[in-house]
């Protein structure tokens, strides 16, 4: 697949016959587009600048965010992912399904390569694993947090997995009301409640929850130091936090800032997907020390969800991805074409993406 730009508002893409030769289909029965096992370099592409006025900041204590220009105010953020949400779910649940996230890819290839849908639910369970979350009966979580629920596909898989109440959060009310349709239809009401919330301001009192999970939100945070403390403080004692979110790469030793070019991708992706300023892995381990936690550990599976991004990029530029597009508006379209941007990201070592987890003392 390539996509070019010819100098100005217009884009040539073309589907050369090598995107066909790769190991498996994109969910949807899309017209012969074909990306899993397609590496980040089998994409190539340019991308045009976005308005310069639109440069994206937050309020995050982040040290590595210091090339970030003209901000986004706080509302406008919370609006504006919001609505993104609002008027882009409808068209990944139709192509993706129930779940709002990467999938995670085996190195060694599994079977989950080739269906795009199982390495999503592997997700969920590697990052089960890597926080070594009890599965016995005994002491698996009973209550559970999803912070940034999407349409609630996490929720109730772990309602289903640990017979757990599960609560769950979005800034989306179309996301939320959509969600409590779907647990209705698979009959886990009575377990798992989608509502809207800020995550900065959870409506739950202290120490409540067994498992504090944040799938692929954490990037939506205006305030890192927050976001993590309010992770922290809705966790009862022993309880795990697992948080697992896009970065940009770790700083090397004798930086103070990502290079000027490398803020420049991240603020056009920023410009798509409604983000704040984005920090390092690292950097959420240090805001973790400092609220004394144990067991604080990361890691870096961005090797893993390899396959994801262009299989999505695919679907999008399907006949069917197409036409959903053109009828969900200028924002999830240009949330669309940002996807390349991803992939770029990944391609050059910049974006990474992480797993922080860490335990509440007793």
């Amino acid at each position: 697949m390539e996509a070019k730009y010819n100098g100005d508002s217009s884009w040539l893409l073309s589907f050369p016959a090598s995107v066909s030769k790769s190991r498996g289909s994109v969910p949807g029965n899309f017209f012969q587009v074909s990306a899993t096992g397609m590496a980040w370099g089998d994409l190539r592409f340019s991308w045009p600048s976005f308005s310069s006025s639109r440069r994206l900041s937050s309020s995050s204590s982040s040290s590595s965010s210091c090339n970030v220009a003209q901000r986004r105010s706080v509302p406008e953020l919370y609006e504006g992912i919001a609505k993104f949400y609002d008027n882009s779910s409808g068209v990944w649940e139709d192509m993706w399904g129930e779940h709002m996230h990467h999938g995670y890819y085996d190195s060694e290839g599994s079977s989950s390569q080739n269906d795009h849908l199982l390495a999503q639910i592997a997700m969920i369970d590697n990052s089960l694993a890597f926080a070594q979350v009890p599965d016995s009966k005994e002491e698996r979580p009973a209550h559970v947090v999803d912070v940034g629920c999407g349409i609630g596909g996490s929720a109730r898989y772990l309602a289903r997995k640990y017979e757990a109440k599960v609560s769950a959060i979005t800034l989306s009310p179309v996301q939320a009301a959509r969600g409590n349709v779907i647990t209705a239809s698979q009959g886990l009401s009575n377990l798992v409640t989608l509502q809207v919330a800020n995550a900065l301001k959870q409506p739950f009192e202290d120490g409540t929850f067994d498992l504090v999970w944040s799938m692929e939100s954490g990037e939506h945070m205006p305030d890192k130091q927050q976001f993590v403390g309010e992770l922290a403080r809705v966790a009862a004692p022993g309880g795990r936090i697992i948080i697992v979110t896009w970065c940009h790469r770790n700083l090397e030793l004798g930086e103070t800032c990502l290079k000027p070019k490398e803020q420049e991708l991240l603020n056009k992706i920023c410009d798509a997907y409604y983000l704040p300023a984005w920090c390092s892995p690292l950097d959420y381990v240090e805001l973790l020390k400092t609220l004394k936690l144990e067991d604080i550990k990361y890691a870096d599976w961005s090797k893993n969800v390899t396959p994801f991004w262009p299989a999505v990029v695919a679907s999008a530029l399907s006949f069917r991805g197409l036409i959903k597009l053109a009828t969900s508006g200028w924002t999830t379209i240009r949330g669309a074409l940002a996807m390349t941007l991803m992939v770029q990201g990944y391609q050059v070592g910049l974006i990474k993406f992480a797993i922080i987890t860490a335990r509440k003392p007793l």
